[in-house]
This record gives structure tokens, C-alpha cells and sequence, in this order.
């Protein structure tokens, strides 16, 4: 018989060991075989028998009792004869040859995955792996070994299981060393073949800020953030991952298949912050010898110096990083809307920022006269389950003020500044006060008595609504698929002419791994505790670059830093899920200053066509063009010793794969760019897309390559056609396309004074 085309599948990929081999290629099977002959009521033997009935044709296949016990996920054996297994498609085809067997097919899921991320990004769809997924293609980033930066690591926690995993690849030289402590009763065997090495830097931290305690001195994550981070890049896969009943299905990383080291750098008991440049960079130096291959880091300055790249942590760590081969994955940062509120912006750091994807955690709130709203939340039964047809009375912060106290702390319920006489029973409505969490306004409300928390987005926030975990029902009020309004924006303020983020992923309500020593909320008095928990920020989008990242990698473990990040930002889309321009909270087309060179696409990014690749050379002539005295180059010594600055150089001509350009009012603009074929012999055209006013030439308009490796050089030339000054900063993209690979580079035009 003919197995049906595979739609839909349950689990989308598991590993297990068949026939002494590791195989990502196994999916969750029934085969229905009809009604059993017993009675309404089987016997114990009559289940066994027919239990051992399935096992037995099970085990024709597969080859052993042991195999097929391992291989069996249900035996049907009441009423409906059959089994749901574990098997690769060849095992399917055999089993379904049986004359006992009416059909086989592919278990089907009727609820939105965990890690929706990666189906919204395409490396799934509905739980099915494409033929055309990045996973299969890159063997799930198999034995990449992505090192985090953060708060630490859960280790027992499943995402970081070991199960089905070889021996610890070669290359990584930091063996045996684990440095994470027992934790209420837990084992003594922390790290393991998937999770290699944890190492712990505090140094600075303490000297600096205070003394760690010994219950604490320890690579153990005890707020969440660096569970949730690592396991996004590259948690196994992990099945009946939810929060609170929510987005049930199964969660994984970017790289599944991944080796996975915590350096913990990040030390603060009820958040993620407490991170130190000197404790940074001590990590940055041991990940780098450790012989990682990416580094994911979900860490930023909350304000942008003008002398990062060498007075940074991230910006120095992520230099030495890069010249030795390493991809180093940054947040934009948090503090968008703002312009030039974006961070991490050396060129040579891989810069994320953050965007909604096609699902919402949302709640309908009957207001009374037919009335309702709708806002976002995890938490079930607002505001009652256990009288879910009461109204309740709402009241605003303002009204429910103490006597004496502003009124603009009253709006963001700020501690000390509620009646608990005019709140207690009641649903408080506050204005958002943090742009990431509402957690402390509903902590506001529950000591205030509140039955329920209503949280208004501000001004800054926009139509983006964030579901949360909170300590009593609340919820949040309204938005789409859009460019976070808390993701930073560029320019950048330290180099403008480097556009700033490079790329947009998926940021908001992200399900993954979490601490066992934090409740959801983070906040002390929240005694809850969850194996996964949702949460949103350019720490939770940075990691899905560096998963991908991984992919791209283990595809092409000889290309540079550079190669990879272009091949993912030149393949990148800067249109929605319905084919419109991406858009913002605040209802208005999105612009490279907010999404970079657009929304990440990661099938796409393993065959780029044409990459711009860079050298440490190359960054050393950026930093001439960006007047750094040569003798000061001179201390990176052990990076390129013989290094001169070249007689002339600027910065427009780094190797970029975005364009940035001051204003070609007075004269003509051009810009140099160098492509390497990366794909079969091919000619390119070129295609540009400009507002009116501007025009741009290219030169030569068409590439034609013979064989892979060959490089091309190209200028653009930017004129302006009556355009006032008011115009800018102004937005276009240049693509090469030879029919079946499409490189668009982002165009970016300044405001005349930036």
C-alpha cells in the first residue's frame, strides 16, 4: 500500500539510536491494524497479548525485541488495534507492507508548536520538516558547539540532555570543566556530552557590585534568562514543552543537534543583569580557546558609547572572537523606540533585533453591555475560574491613589502609591511602565488587592502586546506580526555609516527552557516554578540567529564570520507573512533601521548565491578610515603584526552587505563592494529600488562568474534628482539575482547631519 504524503506530524524530529547509529530522521508513525477481537472489557493478558502482538511486528522491522521497545511510544490495545512508534520513512514503507496493516501515517498536531519560531521561520510546517529545511540540509547543526554568555545554565533541565549523543567532538578543548554546584538534592554529574563545559566569572561582579554567596558561586542559572537563551540557539528536542497549559507541542533550538558551554558572566538574583565588561571579556577569552565555534551573546550597554568598539567588552571580545573563526551573535538591545538607541554595533559582531511572529497568547475581557476588549496573557481564567461569569468593577490607578501621591507614579502603579481601601476586589488598570515585563505593576496590584491586572501599553510600546506568567490573572491590551517597539533602532550612534541592527528574528513570546531557582515573573516572591517559560526581548531573537547561525555553519565550515552573516542577511525578507512591507507597533512601514536587511529566512541562507566577505585586514582599514591611530592597531600584534594602514581608505567601502551613505546633495556618491560566488557558474543582474528623487547606477550592471570562489567587484552611485533635505534619511536595496539566488543589499541614505 502507499503511505500517505506527509502533511502534518506530531513530533517533528526525535533522535534515538537505531541500529547503533544516531538518527534525526525518525517521526512519529501510527499504524492502525482495526478492532480487536476481545470483549468490551480485555483481560490483562488480552492487553499484553496484543501488546506483544504489536511489538512483535514491530521488532520484524527493526530487528530486535529492544529496538522495538525503544522505537514504541503507545501499544492501542482496548479497543483500537494498532500502535504510534518511532520511525524513519524506509520503516514506515516496510510495516506498511503487512496484510494485518490497514494504514499507516503521520501523526498530526492540532495545536500550535512551542517553538512556533521555527515554523513561522520555515524550518517546520506544522511539525513536518520540509525537504528544503535548513535542519535536514545542516544535520540540526550536528557537533557545532555554540557557546552562551549569560546568567549560566538549569543542567538537568531536558533541552540539555544528552540522550542519543556521540562523544564530545575533538576540537573542543575545555574538557572537564563543570564548575556548577549541587542544588537541592540534585545529581553531581552536571555536564555531559550535550551541555560539554560550564565556567563561572565574577571577579569584577564582586569587586564592583557585592560578594557572591557560596550557595550561589556557581555556573547554575538562577534567574532563567541564560536557560532560556541557550536552549533557543540549541535545546534538544523536547516533547509536551508548555506555560501554563499554553503553546503545548515540542521545543528545540535553531541547532538541536548542538554542543552546548555556559560561561556565566551575569550575576543579579532577580534579573538578567549584573554583567561586567571585565568579567566579559574573561569569558570571551576562555570561550575563544575553548575552541567554540559560535557565541551567542544576549548582553548590551544601555546606552551606546562613543567609544565602543574599544572602550566595549562585547565590541573587544567579539574582535578576537571573529579573527579566530568564531560568529558572535549580539542583541540590538531594548531601548527602541528610540533612535540611535541601538547597540553592539561593531562590524564585526552580528547584530539582532527583534519582531513579533504569527501567534498571540490572548485573552477576551468582558467588560458588561456586550462590551469586551482583548489583551495578551498566560495566566488561565481571568479574572476568576472559580466564578468565571462574575464581573468585576474596574478601577484606574489614578482614581485608586494614595492621598498625596503623583499623579504620573499613581499611572505606572509604582510601589507605595495604591489604595488598598479602593482596589481590594476590583480590576486595576495601569499604564506599561517596562517596555519587556509588567510583572511589577501586577505586584503592585495582588498587594493592593486586586482581583486583576489590566496593563496599557505606553506611548514608546505601541500596538505591541506582551503575554506574560504573572503572580494573579492580567493581561495586556493589543498587536500583529510587527518590528518590536522595544527592539533599539539605528543609525548607529558610534559609526553611523555601519547600519545598525543587521538583521530581525523572532523576539516576542518565545517559549524555552527555564531555571528550577526563579519563578516565571522573577519576581522574590513568586514561589511557582516551570520547566519552560515565555518571554520576549533582543535576548530572546539574538539566540535565533545564533541557532541558524549554527545551521549555516555546519553547511559551510569553511567560510568566514563574514560569508555567514552576509549569506543570512542577503536572503533575509523585508516582507510579512502576507506579502506587505513589514511593519512597526505604531502601524507604519518598518525601515532598515529597525529590521536591518529584514526578517531572517533560514532555508534560504544556506544558499546564498553571492557572499561580501571580510577579512581582520579588513576591519583593521575600517578602523584607519575611522581615524584610530595606526600605533594603537599596532597592539593587536598577534592578529595581523605586519598591519599598515593603506594610504587611503573609507569606511563606505568596508565589505558590508548593507549600504549606508551621508547625502549625495552637493555631489555623487559611490561606493565600492567586492562578491564571491559561492554557488555554481552564473551571471547576475542587477536590480535596484529607490524612492523618487534618487537615482542609482550600478557599474557593471550584470556579473557573470565561471566557478565558485571567483570574486567580482562593483560600484554604486547615489545622485539626487530635486530632492530637499527634508527627505532624508532615505531607504532603497540593490539585489543581484541570476534567476534562481536573489542578494539584496539594504540602501540607507542619512539625515544631512547625521
Amino acid at each position: 500500500m502507499n503511505l500517505p504524503t506527509p502533511i502534518d506530524r506530531q513530533v517533528s524530529c526525535v533522535f534515538s539510536l537505531r541500529h547503533g547509529v544516531v538518527s534525526p530522521s525518525l517521526d512519529t508513525y501510527v499504524v492502525y491494524m482495526g478492532g480487536h477481537s476481545h470483549g468490551p472489557d480485555p483481560s490483562p493478558s488480552d492487553l499484553e497479548t496484543a501488546t506483544n502482538s504489536h511489538n512483535d511486528l514491530l521488532a520484524s522491522v527493526l530487528g530486535s525485541d529492544e529496538m522495538a521497545k525503544e522505537a514504541m511510544m503507545y501499544s492501542y490495545n482496548k479497543h483500537i488495534n494498532g500502535f504510534a512508534a518511532l520511525l524513519e520513512e524506509e520503516e514506515a514503507s516496510e510495516i506498511a507492507k503487512n496484510r494485518n496493516v490497514v494504514s499507516i501515517f503521520l501523526s498530526k498536531e492540532h495545536k500550535l508548536l512551542t517553538t512556533r519560531s521555527w515554523d513561522f521561520l520555515g524550518l517546520e510546517k506544522n511539525g513536518r520538516i520540509p525537504a528544503n529545511s535548513a535542519w535536514t540540509q545542516a544535520r540540526f547543526g550536528e557537533n557545532i558547539i555554540i557557546a552562551n554568555i549569560d546568567s549560566g545554565v538549569w543542567p538537568e533541565h531536558p533541552s540539555f540532555s544528552d540522550k542519543g549523543y556521540g562523544p564530545i567532538p575533538s576540537k573542543w578543548r575545555g574538557n572537564g570543566v563543570c564548575e556548577i554546584d549541587r542544588y537541592n538534592g540534585s545529581n553531581t554529574h552536571f555536564c555531559n556530552r550535550k551541555l560539554i563545559g560550564a565556567r563561572v566569572f565574577l571577579k569584577n561582579y564582586e569587586a564592583q557590585v557585592e560578594k557572591v554567596d557560596g550557595r550561589h558561586r556557581s555556573a547554575r542559572d538562577f534567574v532563567g534568562h541564560g536557560s532560556h537563551t541557550l536552549s533557543t540557539a540549541g535545546g534538544n528536542f523536547v516533547r509536551g514543552a508548555h506555560v501554563e497549559g499554553n503553546g503545548n507541542g515540542t521545543a528545540k533550538g535553531g541547532s538541536p543537534r548542538a554542543r552546548l558551554a555556559a560561561y556565566k558572566a551575569c550575576w543579579h538574583k532577580f534579573d538578567a543583569g549584573g554583567c561586567q565588561d571585565a568579567d566579559i571579556l574573561q569569558a570571551f577569552d576562555h570561550a575563544i580557546h575553548d575552541g567554540v565555534d559560535i557565541i551567542s551573546l544576549s548582553l548590551g550597554s544601555s546606552q551606546p558609547y562613543s567609544e565602543a568598539l574599544f572602550t566595549d567588552g562585547n565590541s573587544i571580545g567579539s574582535f578576537h572572537a571573529v579573527a579566530k573563526n568564531i560568529v558572535v551573535v549580539s542583541s540590538a538591545g531594548n531601548d527602541g523606540p528610540t533612535l540611535r538607541s541601538v547597540t553592539n554595533v561593531a562590524p564585526w559582531a552580528f547584530t539582532v533585533a527583534a519582531s513579533t511572529m504569527d501567534r498571540d497568547f490572548l485573552s477576551k475581557i468582558s467588560l458588561g453591555n456586550n462590551q469586551s476588549i482583548t489583551g495578551a496573557s498566560i495566566n488561565k481564567g481571568l479574572p476568576s475560574s472559580s466564578a468565571p461569569n462574575k464581573l468585576y468593577q474596574t478601577i484606574n490607578s489614578v482614581d485608586a491613589r494614595l492621598p498625596n501621591v503623583p499623579i504620573d507614579d499613581a499611572r505606572l502603579c509604582k510601589p507605595g502609591t495604591i489604595d488598598p481601601k479602593k482596589v481590594r476586589g476590583k480590576i486595576l488598570v495601569c499604564l506599561r511602565g517596562d517596555k519587556l515585563t509588567a510583572a511589577k505593576e501586577v505586584e503592585v496590584g495582588k498587594r493592593a488587592g486586586a482581583v486583576a491586572v489590566l496593563v496599557v501599553n505606553d506611548k514608546d510600546s505601541g500596538n505591541l502586546i506582551l503575554p506574560e506568567d504573572d503572580i494573579i490573572p492580567s493581561a495586556r491590551v493589543k498587536p500583529a506580526p510587527i518590528i518590536a517597539g522595544f527592539s533599539s533602532r539605528g543609525p548607529s550612534a558610534v559609526q553611523p555609516l555601519i547600519l545598525k541592527p543587521d538583521i530581525t528574528a523572532p523576539g516576542v513570546s518565545i517559549i524555552a527552557a527555564f531555571s528550577q531557582a526563579a519563578g516565571p515573573s522573577n519576581l522574590e516572591e513568586d514561589r511557582r516554578r516551570v520547566l519552560f517559560n515565555l518571554q520576549q526581548g533582543t535576548s530572546m531573537s539574538c539566540p535565533h540567529v545564533a541557532g541558524i547561525t549554527g545551521l549555516v555553519k555546519t553547511y559551510h565550515p569553511d567560510w568566514s564570520p563574514a560569508a555567514i552573516k552576509s549569506a543570512i542577511m542577503t536572503t533575509a525578507t523585508t516582507l510579512d507573512n502576507t506579502n506587505q512591507p513589514i511593519k512597526n507597533a505604531f502601524d507604519k512601514v518598518a525601515t532598515p533601521f529597525e529590521y536591518g536587511a529584514g526578517h531572517i529566512q533560514p532555508n534560504s541562507s544556506l544558499h546564498p548565491g553571492l557572499v561580501y566577505d571580510l577579512t581582520i585586514r579588513d576591519y583593521l582599514n575600517f578602523l584607519c578610515a575611522s581615524n584610530y591611530d595606526q600605533a594603537l592597531l599596532k597592539l593587536f600584534g598577534s592578529l595581523n603584526s605586519s598591519y599598515t594602514c593603506p594610504k587611503s581608505s573609507r569606511i563606505e567601502d568596508l565589505n558590508y552587505p548593507s549600504i549606508t551613505v551621508h547625502p549625495p546633495v552637493s555631489k555623487p556618491v559611490t561606493v565600492s563592494r567586492t562578491v564571491t560566488n559561492v554557488g555554481p557558474p552564473s551571471t547576475y543582474v542587477v536590480n535596484t529600488h529607490w524612492p523618487k528623487g534618487i537615482k542609482v547606477i550600478v557599474q557593471p550592471s550584470s556579473l557573470t562568474f565561471k566557478k565558485t570562489g571567483e570574486k567580482k567587484k562593483f560600484q554604486v552611485i547615489l545622485k539626487t534628482i530635486g530632492v530637499s533635505r527634508r527627505e532624508f534619511p532615505s531607504f532603497g536595496s540593490l539585489s543581484w539575482t541570476d534567476g534562481r539566488h536573489r542578494v539584496t543589499s539594504p540602501i540607507v541614505v542619512l539625515e544631512q547631519d547625521t
